[in-house]
């Protein structure tokens, strides 16, 4: 049962943390108004387009991540109570599989990316690139900062696992 427990609890927590993709996302839209209405220079109605993108593209991980997880909840429950050690080796090969892309993912492909944005905006004088890599970095540090917690969440995760099937199996 503190596998059940540990499971749902961290789905919870996953839960949690998603609305954090759909608070920046609607940040990244109000911001959009704000440079649509109030924009005057070329650069600040440069900022229009990327924002709403980013913004868009954040609430839909949000959403995405926020439902997913949140149907998780109920599943667990279901499969733990069906097949627990079915269960517990889906939940191993989930956690290998994800932690495996975040490893590719968030920590070296966004890192990447960030560093080409940063030197488009030195070699490019346009408002509508620098707006457009500046959106995209401020987009990519979000997700590094809300990816960066589920990351060392879903590590813990794992070792708790490791550590309530070790005690069963005694």
């Amino acid at each position: 049962m503190d596998i059940l427990k540990t499971a749902t609890d961290w789905a919870k927590d996953e839960v949690f943390s998603t609305r954090f993709f759909i608070l920046f996302g609607i940040l990244f839209i109000i911001a959009t108004l704000g440079f649509w209405k109030l924009g005057k220079t070329a650069i600040a109605k440069a900022y229009i387009i990327p924002t709403l993108v980013a913004g868009i593209l954040l609430l839909t991980i949000g959403l995405g991540l926020f439902f997913t997880n949140k149907s998780r909840i109920t599943q667990f429950k279901t499969a733990y109570n069906t097949d627990s050690s079915a269960f517990v080796a889906s939940e191993f090969k989930r956690i290998d599989a994800t932690l495996n892309e975040y490893k590719t993912i968030v920590i070296k492909a966004i890192p990447l990316i960030i560093i080409a944005c940063s030197l488009v905006i030195m070699f490019v004088n346009s408002p509508t690139w620098r707006a457009g890599m500046i959106t995209a970095i401020a987009m990519l540090i979000v997700i590094l900062l809300i990816d960066g917690t589920a990351h060392s969440r879903i590590e813990n995760y794992n070792k708790k696992l490791i550590s309530i099937t070790k005690e069963t199996n005694k």
